[in-house]
């Protein structure tokens, strides 16, 4: 099929029209119509993208953007959409990395848009962090089940071997003394945890993304600025 960008262009227009009023579906379908009368437009499916992340589409906004990256080559728009994209799918760690990619180019290039691609990069290693937070939750949780079910196993074993109730009911009360300082040792484990691994927005370098060690903080009118 022979393109035709004057019509492409022109259906772009009207989208973007439609896009700047908030009538994402509009927007979404008009970009569509442009990308069939013109498929090797790489803007085309970056605004398609945006349309769609308005519309909570985050699985074929993401699609466009891999079909903009292998038209275009690194494309900071594409990776900053793209971060969204995998944000909104619960993939921090693809997030991050496509963050990560824009911001670069957009040093590059000295793109005016360097705050947005920050706090985009922040956003996602915050999500990483939770989802980092999250799993170190569960891993504990697994192990003091585990713990506890040896703790049964184990009490169940010995109370068969018991002759007597006084012995049945002394394995019962040191059973259970047992898992009530399991319980009690995870549970300060968890609170002790959860205190100590906040780490604060402004003690993120936002240049390289890490934390740093000795910043300097600067107050006005009694705020961190």
């Amino acid at each position: 099929m022979a393109r035709d960008t004057e019509k492409s262009t022109k259906l772009k227009e009207e989208g973007n029209d439609y896009f700047k009023i908030g009538n994402f579906v509009a927007a979404e379908g008009l970009y569509s119509k442009a990308i069939i009368a013109d498929d090797a437009n790489p803007s085309l499916y970056t605004n398609r993208a945006m349309s769609r992340i308005k519309l909570n589409l985050f699985e074929s906004a993401s699609t466009d953007c891999d079909t903009c990256l292998k038209l275009s080559g690194p494309n900071m728009k594409a990776y900053y959409i793209l971060s969204q994209c995998l944000l909104a799918l619960h993939d921090p760690d693809g997030a991050l990395e496509n963050a990560l990619r824009a911001h670069r180019l957009g040093t590059d290039m000295g793109d005016k848009s360097l705050t947005p691609l920050t706090e985009q990069v922040l956003r996602c290693k915050k999500a990483r962090w939770e989802e980092l937070e999250k799993s170190r939750a569960r891993e504990g949780q697994a192990l003091e089940n585990e713990l506890m079910s040896l703790l049964e196993r184990d009490h169940i074993d010995n109370y068969t071997a018991c002759d007597s109730d006084v012995e049945r009911k002394e394995l019962e009360e040191e059973t259970e003394k047992k898992k009530n300082l399991l319980r009690s040792t995870f549970e300060a484990a968890r609170a002790a945890s959860a205190k100590k691994r906040e780490v604060p927005d402004w003690a993120i370098d936002d240049i390289k993304f890490g934390i740093m060690v000795d910043p300097v903080i600067v107050y006005k009118n009694g705020q961190i600025i």
